[in-house]
């Protein structure tokens, strides 16, 4: 054999003969029969079926769920563990000493030395779990609540780790959980939205709508943004009467009608008439459930609404109420947001620079309203129905930085917690190293706690799928598992 012999033979070894590219051809049509047969037995991941002019139908869960509602109250800006939930005495211990083998440069810069946690932690309720002085109200709830200690994220940048909390991605584009639930399994209402968003009074978190929005799927399974304060507003022209408005509705309607029989099978048709319908129901339902002005003053003041100290605690407060009057309706998804984007943390938890001069500030609007929601839940006996999550986008380090009086980005240990349907109260799963900056035990990334919230709901998060560019996507993305140690 000559050197131009020897140069081509290797690529001729890998060619494929025609015995190997007939086995090869079997193979293949082998297994496209057999994923035929399985998605037949509906043992593949399959999408739900929606008839396109009712897209908002309740429909089935893969099994019984054991929550009818979700409400998630996310808190943007990354809330320090360390402050809160995660008792961490060693860190007391080495106050102001260098962390052993740490980062010298963590997200923002130069590491400082560490630094015991702001406020005093006690032990609270039948459980004894210690908690943060910071949060009193929150704190007298710990029995009733399954922590989790030990979730990571994929980003420590907030745009990114929002993201990735509430679509399972760190990019943009991605259908957040809200719109899956509702995707998956329709509304239980027929005159206000299976999904709302509740912005902070101050402004929205920094990935805005992407925490609401619908990614690839149809645009009808997007959350509807509003609040107490800036409710939906009713669109019919002045001086119209309600007898009026009604029959130019019904009008409307019929000719709807007419328009889609005339187009029989143009899906996206129904799916826009269905839309617009819904938007007109809400043009009245929805000022009804935001006017407050029939909260007895014993409920204005376990939220807090009354406080006329704190106008930005008493606003978020009364989207608390808010958020309780959309439960009692019905809508499927409540989310729920305490923080805004600003830069230098003086609108949400980003505390970089005065970490306590700032929490002191979120503390006082977050804990009174958010426990008197969850208390007043219960107490209408909602709370064994709806399954309440709080949440954060990532934790932080337990050294400051460099020349200041607060703590970086930490998305390798943090705290989240679920309250209500389905929970096993009183339980602290997963640990983070002594000083509280990395799970070592019972490690789950955000996959799994999204995977947890699906299943509460009846829903297998292998299953729910949507195809898109050739891909058959899931809020999981190929991973995720379960948190079976939270479930009642």
């Amino acid at each position: 054999m000559n050197a131009r012999e020897r140069s081509i033979a290797p690529v001729r070894s890998h060619l494929m003969d025609r015995r190997a590219f007939l086995g090869n051809m079997g193979t293949a049509l082998s297994s496209i029969a057999l994923a035929d047969l399985l998605s037949n037995d509906r043992l593949l991941a399959a999408s739900p079926a929606i008839d396109p002019a009712r897209p908002f139908a309740a429909r089935t869960p893969h099994f019984t769920p054991k929550a009818k509602n979700v409400l998630v109250i996310f808190c943007a800006g990354a809330v320090s563990q360390l402050e809160t939930w995660d008792y961490k005495p060693e860190l007391i211990k080495h106050d102001g000493m260098p962390l052993k083998g740490g980062p010298a440069v963590t997200f923002q810069g130069p590491a400082g030395e560490l630094a015991r946690p702001q406020y005093g932690f006690r032990p609270r309720g039948q459980t004894g779990k210690m908690v943060s002085d910071m949060i009193p109200h929150l704190a007298e709830l710990t029995d009733d609540i399954a922590f989790v200690h030990s979730l990571t994220s994929k980003s420590n940048t907030h745009g990114p780790a929002e993201n990735f909390l509430s679509t399972g991605f760190v990019l943009d584009g991605f259908p957040s959980l809200g719109s899956w639930l509702t995707y998956a399994l329709g509304s239980e209402c027929d005159d206000l939205p299976a999904y709302v968003a509740i912005p902070d009074p101050r402004g929205v978190p920094q990935a805005g709508s992407n925490n609401w929005g619908p990614g690839f799927l149809p645009a009808a399974f997007q959350g509807t943004p509003f609040s107490a304060k800036e409710p939906v507003r009713h669109l019919s022209a002045p001086g119209i009467s309600a007898e009026a408005d009604r029959a130019a509705r019904e009008l409307l309607a019929r000719m709807n009608e007419r328009h889609l029989a005339e187009h029989e099978g143009e899906s996206r048709l129904a799916a826009r008439i269905a839309s617009y319908e819904l938007a007109a129901r809400m043009q009245l339902s929805v000022p009804e459930v935001s006017d407050l002005s029939s909260e007895p003053a014993h409920i204005l003041k376990l939220y807090g609404a009354d406080d006329a100290s704190n106008s930005t605690k008493a606003a978020f407060a009364r989207n608390c109420i808010l958020a309780r009057r959309l439960i009692e309706k019905g809508v499927r998804f409540v989310q729920l947001f305490n923080g805004a984007y600003a830069s230098g943390g003086e609108l949400n938890w980003d505390g970089h620079n005065k970490l306590k001069e700032q929490y002191d500030k979120h503390a006082a609007i977050l804990d009174q309203p958010v426990a008197g929601l969850i208390i007043d839940l219960k107490q209408r006996g909602l709370l064994k129905d709806t399954l309440v999550v709080w949440c954060t986008e990532f934790g932080r380090m337990p050294m400051f930085q460099k020349g200041s009086k607060g703590r970086d980005h930490n998305p390798d240990g943090f705290t989240s917690w679920f309250t209500g349907a389905g929970i096993k109260p009183g339980v602290s799963h997963g640990i983070t190293d002594e000083l509280g900056q990395k799970a070592v035990q019972d490690v789950h990334p955000l996959y799994d706690f999204n995977a947890t919230i699906l299943h509460l709901l009846g829903l297998d998060h292998e299953q729910l799928t949507f195809e898109h560019n050739g891909i058959q996507r899931r809020l999981t993305n190929v991973e995720g598992k379960v948190i079976r140690e939270v479930l009642a």
